[in-house]
C-alpha cells in the first residue's frame, strides 16, 4: 500500500532531500529563476563597475606607456612611483592632507557627540523638528554656500589657513555625523546613566565612562565616514587654500593633468594608489571595534 502510494504521488527521493531538480535540454526556466538570473547578472555588472577601476589602477601603475585601456603591462616598472614619491608631489600634499582632514575628523566627532547627546536624552517637541532641519542641511550642495563662506573668511583672514578649511570640512559633514550619532546613542541604556548617577556622577563623567566606551563602534562608523568624506574632497581646499605649499593631495592632483588634455595615466594611476592608502589602513586598524557589530555586550542584567 505504501509503495503504491509512493507510486501515485510521483514523488523522488531527490525532490524530498530538497535538491534543485536538474535543468533538461529544451525545459523553459520558471518565473523565480528568470528573476534569479537577472539578479545575478545586475550584480555582474554592478561588480565589474568596481573592479575594471581598481584593475586599470593596478595595471596603469606598473606600465610605463599606460594608457586608459585596461589590458596588463607587458614589462611591469615601478618607475611610475618613483617619479611621483616626491616632496612636492606626494609627501607633502599628504601631509597636508593628514592635518586638513585628521583635524577635521576629530573636531567632527567632539562636536558631534556633544551635540547628540542632548538630542538622544532629552525629549522635546523641537527635536524632531531641529533633526529634521539638520538632516535637510546635509542636502545642501557646497557649490550654494562657497560664496558666502569665501567672503566670510576673507573678512575674518580665514583664507589661505590650514585650520580654517579644516574648521569648514568639519561643518559640512558636522549635520550627518550628529544624525548617526544621535541614532547610535539612543541605543544605549538609560538605566547605565541612572546607575552612575546614583554613585555620584554627574553627566559629563557618565558621557565619557558610560556612553563613549559603549558607543566604539557608533564612534567608529562616524569616524570612518567623516574621513572618507573629508579625504576626497577637492572643491573646498581648491576654494579655500591659494599656496601651493599648503594644498592636500586632493588638489595636487591637478599636477598629472598638463596642457592640451595631456595626461599622466601611469603617474596619476600610481598617485591614486598611494592617495588611497591612508583610508584602507584607517579602516584596517579600526575595523576589530565595528567586528561585533553595535552590543552592548552584557552591559544590562536583570
Amino acid at each position: 500500500m505504501s509503495s503504491a502510494v509512493r507510486a501515485g504521488t510521483g514523488a523522488r527521493p531527490s525532490d524530498r532531500s530538497g535538491r534543485r531538480p536538474v535543468l533538461r535540454p529544451g525545459r523553459r526556466l520558471s518565473r523565480r529563476g528568470r528573476q534569479r538570473l537577472a539578479a545575478d547578472a545586475g550584480l555582474l555588472v554592478l561588480a565589474a563597475a568596481f573592479v575594471v577601476p581598481l584593475l586599470w589602477l593596478v595595471f596603469a601603475s606598473l606600465n610605463a606607456e599606460a594608457n586608459l585601456k585596461v589590458r596588463p603591462p607587458t614589462d611591469p616598472t615601478l618607475d611610475n612611483f618613483s617619479a611621483v614619491l616626491t616632496d612636492e608631489i606626494t609627501f607633502t600634499p599628504m601631509w597636508n592632507s593628514l592635518l586638513i582632514c585628521g583635524g577635521a575628523t576629530l573636531l567632527t566627532v567632539l562636536c558631534a557627540s556633544l551635540a547628540a547627546y542632548p538630542l538622544s536624552r532629552f525629549r522635546s517637541r523641537f527635536s524632531r523638528p531641529y533633526l529634521l532641519t539638520i538632516l535637510f542641511s546635509t542636502c545642501l550642495p557646497i557649490t550654494a554656500v562657497m560664496v558666502p563662506v569665501y567672503a566670510l573668511f576673507v573678512q575674518i583672514n580665514l583664507v589661505d589657513t590650514m585650520h580654517g578649511t579644516a574648521f569648514f570640512l568639519a561643518t559640512s559633514q558636522l549635520p550627518f555625523a550628529v544624525w548617526l550619532m544621535k541614532n547610535f546613542m539612543d541605543g544605549v541604556p538609560v538605566v547605565l546613566e541612572e546607575a552612575a548617577w546614583t554613585d555620584g556622577a554627574n553627566w559629563w563623567q557618565s558621557l565619557l565612562r558610560v556612553i563613549v566606551p559603549l558607543m566604539g563602534p557608533g564612534m567608529t562608523v562616524v569616524t570612518i565616514y567623516s574621513f572618507i568624506m573629508m579625504w576626497g574632497n577637492f572643491f573646498v581646499p581648491f576654494m579655500l587654500l591659494l599656496s601651493p605649499e599648503k594644498l592636500p593631495a586632493a588638489v595636487s592632483i591637478f599636477t598629472f593633468f598638463g596642457n592640451y588634455g595631456a595626461v599622466a595615466f601611469g603617474e596619476l594611476a600610481a598617485f591614486s594608489m598611494l592617495y588611497s592608502a591612508p583610508v584602507l589602513v584607517l579602516y584596517i586598524l579600526i575595523s576589530r571595534r565595528l567586528g561585533g557589530g553595535f552590543t552592548l555586550g552584557g552591559g544590562v542584567k536583570g
